[in-house]
């Protein structure tokens, strides 16, 4: 049976965009049918797109990528997977902007050597970036905050019938459900006011 040439493509949020990976795909020669996509963290391996890949492949054949980080971001689970696809499921791996993480070619004792010492130091580099990007994002927001920026919804400003329906609730006259309708806003909003005012 003929081998069939896969690849896949990542990114780690809808509103991001894998076309520059799909392109590189199909000019590696990948046909358009076999190019699966995920778009969500690579921090784990459970992504659809990917464990659907995962079932297609076989033996013989050939998983392309653009770059290690597009596999995944966390570093045991990189090198698992990579062990996974190569050594169970007996496929090549071809990551196109790395030219020694081609597994087609140089199959003997060194070319396997330099493929697992590039593997581990890249799939290190992928997971310190991972964490570097959160650390980032800690510090941005933390740093927002200081400067006074809200994050979340705007704080729904409490009417002021407030006080006379909360009465009507707290003497069962009203339940929670009416008194929010009556103030326009749900139920929850309603008894998290209720709270606080207590």
């Amino acid at each position: 049976m003929k081998e069939t040439t896969y690849g896949y493509a990542r990114v780690s949020g809808r509103d991001q965009n894998e076309q520059r990976q799909i392109l590189a795909l199909r000019a590696f020669g990948v046909k358009k049918k076999n190019i699966f996509c995920d778009k969500q963290s690579g921090k784990d391996f459970n992504r659809p797109g990917y464990l659907k890949l995962l079932s297609r492949l076989k033996e013989g054949d050939i998983l392309v990528v653009k770059s290690i980080d597009r596999l995944g971001r966390n570093y045991d689970e990189i090198l698992e997977h990579w062990r996974l696809l190569t050594k169970e499921k007996k496929a090549a791996i071809v990551v196109l902007d790395m030219p020694l993480l081609d597994t087609r070619r140089d199959n003997d004792l060194t070319g396997h050597l330099i493929c697992d010492i590039v593997l581990q130091l890249l799939s290190y580099v992928a997971q310190t970036e991972r964490e570097f990007i959160r650390q980032r994002q800690k510090e941005g927001i933390a740093a927002a905050k200081l400067r006074g920026v809200q994050f979340g919804r705007k704080a729904i400003p409490v009417p002021d019938s407030f006080d006379a329906i909360a009465s009507k609730w707290r003497e069962k006259k009203l339940n929670s459900r009416q008194a929010a309708e009556l103030l326009s806003v749900s139920q929850f909003t309603f008894l998290k006011w209720a709270k606080e005012r207590a």
